[in-house]
């Protein structure tokens, strides 16, 4: 629906390329004007100039201190407001000293401050939505990921806390669990022989997802079809969590001798 988002105004964070490119494609393609905020801004200019209603690029490292604050008064002076926030900055784990404070300030003490620093703006304006970035590791226990996963464990808990509070004002909060996803994050693991297709094979639809089938649902909670949804986080993972597929394997007696 091309009009659905007509005359809002939509900040994405972490919009310089895979689901967050995606997530700013679909809310401008939606109608509405986006703000894009990541640190690389070659990028942001670069889809800024195929965006339509008159994008805007913000440089933004959200992994200081302080920085959500500023990035969200920025973006509500280059907008005029903000109806729409896309909470999708984010790192994966980091093995090295300071590493876990780097991914906790960038995957959950970022969002908070930027919801928080948005949230009195758009109670005035009526109405709001904010998406966070979530992940199916926040519900599930990885071995490799232990501190990403309780960042995105945290992040749904706030999603359901900040629900509460700022329902009362016409803004809803949700997020949004991607699964297997192709993306940058996954370039260097889909190398290794064998991980992709043995993760694949756990996937009730057969195939890893890609960043526009999230960018949908991102679009869809922003818009007004979503208007009695709040406090959600919404799994889009193609049946990977909580659904077995046995047909994806071989029968019993059927492997190659």
């Amino acid at each position: 629906m091309a009009d659905r988002l007509s005359g809002r105004t939509a900040l994405v964070t972490g919009a310089s390329r895979g689901i967050g490119e995606h997530c700013a494609r679909a809310l401008a393609a939606d109608g509405a004007r986006v703000a894009l905020a990541a640190r690389a801004t070659d990028d942001l200019e670069r889809l800024g100039a195929e965006l339509p209603h008159d994008p805007v690029v913000i440089r933004s490292d959200l992994s200081e201190v302080g920085a959500a604050a500023e990035l969200a008064a920025a973006a509500v002076e280059a907008l005029g407001g903000v109806d729409i926030l896309v909470n999708n900055a984010g790192r994966g784990e980091l093995r090295e000293p300071g590493g876990d404070q780097a991914v906790l300030q960038l995957n959950y003490l970022a969002p908070l401050e930027t919801t928080r620093a948005l949230a009195r703006q758009m109670g005035e304006r009526g109405h709001g939505s904010v998406i966070h970035m979530s992940s199916i590791a926040g519900s599930v226990g990885v071995s490799e990921l232990p501190t990403y996963g309780a960042t995105k464990a945290a992040l749904d808990s706030l999603t359901r806390s900040q629900a509460a509070t700022y329902g009362r004002f016409g803004i809803r909060v949700n997020a949004v669990a991607p699964g297997l996803i192709i993306t940058e994050m996954w370039e260097a693991g889909r190398e290794i022989p064998g991980l992709a297709d043995g993760l694949e094979r756990h996937i009730a639809l057969g195939r890893w997802g890609v960043p526009e089938e999230i960018a949908d649902v991102v679009a869809f909670l922003a818009s007004d079809e979503a208007r009695y949804i709040t406090g959600q986080t919404i799994t889009v993972d193609g049946g990977y969590q909580g659904v077995t597929a046995w047909s994806n394997y071989p029968a019993p007696g059927s492997q190659e001798r």
